[in-house]
């Protein structure tokens, strides 16, 4: 099969707006929850409406909504899911705060989220007496925090209709203001929840709701080139943190997807996208249990189709942003295969573009090269023999492969990236 250059957009630019990533992103990390993918965004819309009920302008109140959605970016496991949700006070809670600093801090666009996310589950009573925290970020953590708990003692409710248990998280709510919580955020939250509205629009239809006014009502903001691949690589990091089976394994595709796309012509713009949909391409792993992902052993039937399952969890976080129509395929095609036996669409070689096709390549091959825990990763004479065996059985593309043997070493550098820092800073506390 031939290959050509992908076209190049008439301007070279993505006219994407930031904060419909933003939104779809949350997804993602609403993922981890598994069987309840909307703790982000209820978090958000009862922050929102304490901040109404404060007197917060409309500015302020959007800012809430949006730190309420992503306020869990640094967390990817589920097991520290369950410990969030099912504890109300868990003494390791701090460990996520840290991460989701360290993530944002350094970007631009959501810098101003660093602070607070650092310190939402740091009590009001230890929060409100630290000098290096800045009043608003005190203020807006302690939000998050109380919206959070609150979310996490409506959590078993939510199937049979948490509006019959309302006033029992009312209750428990006002037993921790002064200690978890400030006074007046607890004021404002028992007038905004004194309404039945308040607890109907934790529902389904009342959260995309939700959702589509603030999208609505919110300015577009054009994002650059270079600000997608930071977000996108802030997102590949969560992901690869999941499991210690996976670190750095999104970047590594991304670099080696670039290398190869580079050399089969590929467009410099589409470069640039497939480096993106190569960080994003296992958005989806994020709903899949701990407990299957780092499982050493050969998967059984009913744990390989939950994993199947996340290339179009991938499919479905990216598809509703407008612009990533592309790199949306590309990412939830990576497991297709030429003759139409992949996973999850089914798609036959002439069905799936070259950058998806290089994709599929890169993500195999870096997953080889890869030491995990339970081996080493395979050295230049092994992943001749491992190719050849994927190009007899038709499940590659020849001209990929061959591109990709012609020089091991330079493909295996770019596939093993180096391990990125996320230790936490030294001005840190251990809430």
């Amino acid at each position: 099969m031939s290959f050509r250059a992908a076209d190049v957009h008439p301007n070279g630019k993505m006219h994407v707006d930031l904060r419909q990533v933003i939104y779809a992103l949350s997804d993602a990390l609403d993922l981890v929850g598994v069987d309840d993918v909307a703790h982000g965004k209820r978090v958000g819309i009862m922050a929102a409406a304490i901040g109404h009920h404060l007197g917060w302008n409309r500015r302020q109140c959007a800012f809430l909504f949006d730190l309420g959605m992503l306020h869990d970016i640094g967390v990817s496991s589920t097991r520290t899911h369950e410990h969030l949700v099912a504890e109300f006070d868990w003494v390791s809670s701090q460990g996520h705060c840290d991460t989701g600093y360290l993530l944002l801090r350094d970007f631009p666009p959501l810098q101003a989220m660093a602070e607070p996310i650092l310190y939402h589950h740091t009590r009001w009573d230890r929060l409100s007496r630290m000098p290096p925290v800045s009043q608003s970020g005190a203020e807006q953590a302690n939000i998050i925090y109380l919206a959070d708990r609150v979310d996490a003692l409506a959590a078993p409710y939510y199937g049979e209709g948490v509006l019959m248990h309302a006033e029992e998280i009312r209750q428990k709510i006002t037993a921790h203001a002064g200690s978890y919580f400030a006074p007046q955020f607890v004021e404002a939250f028992l007038a905004a929840s004194s309404s039945e509205a308040f607890w109907l629009q934790l529902e389904p239809r009342g959260i995309q709701a939700a959702l589509q006014e603030m999208l609505e009502r919110s300015l577009p903001s054009e994002a650059a080139i270079g600000d997608l691949k930071q977000l996108a690589l802030i997102f590949s990091r969560i992901v690869d943190a999941k499991s210690p089976f996976t670190a750095e394994h999104s970047l590594g595709v991304a670099q080696l997807a670039r290398y190869l796309a580079e050399r089969l012509g590929v467009s410099s713009f589409h470069c640039d996208k497939l480096e993106i949909a190569g960080l994003l391409h296992d958005l989806g792993k994020l709903r899949v249990p701990d407990e299957i992902l780092d499982k050493p052993g050969k998967l059984d039937a009913r744990e390989r189709k939950i994993m199947n399952a996340h290339s179009f969890e991938t499919f479905q976080i990216l598809r509703h942003i407008r612009g990533f129509e592309e790199i949306t395929r590309w990412a939830a095609y990576h497991h297709e295969e030429p003759g139409g036996t992949g996973y999850p669409f089914h798609l036959n070689a002439e069905d799936l573009p070259i950058e998806a096709r290089i994709l599929r390549v890169a993500d195999i091959f870096q997953a080889m090269v890869q030491d995990r825990p339970y081996r080493a990763g395979m050295v230049a004479d092994e992943l001749s023999v491992f190719f050849g065996k994927m190009l007899a059985a038709g499940r590659v593309e020849a001209e990929i492969v061959n591109l990709l043997t012609q020089d091991l070493a330079a493909a295996m550098a770019a596939a093993k990236p180096h391990p990125m820092n996320l230790e936490p800073a030294d001005e840190m506390v251990n809430a």
